[in-house]
């Protein structure tokens, strides 16, 4: 299982998660990591796009601690019914909404983490850090650092 923050632009337009320039990032490091789209579940921490207009444009507001809670009952009917063995979060809304609090990604990155229903989770940059990185070298570095944590999955499971 593959949890993001919120839905962006894109997807909230298409009903989707991960169908934007986020998505096509993870949809390389997905191949890249040795893994199948099609054999994850991929949802968001948070159900709805929280967004401040600007002109025609929907620009990203970051959601807070309240909204990212309200939405975890909808993550944990999503865990119950997959069941994974494996949770992905990508990204500080991410980790709030699997694990129930505040972890830092430096602390706990790339790493396998026990979770109370016996699931594993691996904590990640969300995909659209990597397009917002200015350095190419950084770029190419986190990318790596990306489908590294990716490829934990295939470990774990």
């Amino acid at each position: 299982m593959l949890v993001g923050e919120q839905p962006g632009d894109q997807e909230d337009r298409q009903g989707l998660p991960f169908v934007g320039p986020a998505g096509r990032v993870l949809d390389e490091a997905i191949a890249e990591a040795g893994l199948e789209r099609s054999e994850l579940f991929v949802t968001n921490a948070v159900k709805h796009f929280k967004f401040e207009p600007r002109g025609k444009r929907r620009l990203h507001k970051r959601p807070d601690a309240y909204e990212i809670d309200q939405c975890r009952q909808w993550l944990d009917f999503e865990r119950a019914l997959v069941k994974p063995r494996v949770i992905v979060a990508m990204g500080a809304s991410a980790i709030r909404g699997v694990f129930g609090k505040t972890l830092t990604i430096a602390s706990s990155r790339g790493r396998l983490m026990p979770l109370a229903d016996g699931a594993q989770m691996i904590v990640t940059v969300h995909p659209s850090y990597l397009l917002r990185i200015p350095d190419e070298a950084d770029k190419r570095k986190q990318y790596r650092l990306f489908v590294r944590d990716l490829a934990l999955c295939k470990k774990a499971a």
